[in-house]
């Protein structure tokens, strides 16, 4: 007969309850390793405007981690996300604004939780590129950005 493995985790959660530690949550995981640091840049059932997330769709779930360059003086044309996206800016500066002057800033190390289903548009307002790091969290087979004008503005252009 073939001894059976026992996977990583439940040797380290096993070890844990041996040494008398006492259970720990998924999101403190890493945290109970010496010498591992963990910042939790967002986390939030609100969008960036305040308004609740919605409800997941239905579907296979897909994943997407996208980095985006916007170079400098450049913006994104308004678009929409159907599904829940979030990110963090890796470096420069950027204004995400919506067409009614909703705005947020961001500075490099920044997270945010875009907008589901309401249109907005991102623009590169420092100096060099501006980096983003994007995780789209969408539905096999369906696009996670959705264009509401297809032209590209510049970030000195009027309010969307």
């Amino acid at each position: 007969m073939r001894p059976t493995r026992m996977p990583a985790m439940a040797i380290f959660a096993l070890s844990l309850l041996i040494l008398g530690v006492p259970p720990i949550f998924a999101d403190d995981a890493l945290k109970a390793a010496d010498k591992i640091g963990v910042d939790v840049l967002m986390k939030s059932t609100a969008m960036w405007n305040g308004e609740r997330l919605p409800a997941y769709a239905e579907g296979q779930p897909q994943l997407s981690v996208v980095r985006v360059t916007i170079p400098e003086g450049m913006a994104l044309p308004l678009h929409e996300h159907p599904y829940a996206t979030a990110g963090v800016l890796v470096q420069g500066r950027l204004e995400v604004r919506t067409p009614s002057g909703e705005q947020a800033i961001l500075n490099a190390g920044d997270g945010l939780i875009e907008l589901v289903n309401l249109p907005h548009a991102g623009a590169n307002i420092g100096e060099g590129d501006a980096v983003i790091v994007v995780v789209y969290a969408g539905i096999e087979g369906q696009p996670v950005t959705r264009l509401v004008t297809p032209e590209v503005v510049t970030a000195s252009d009027e309010p969307l």
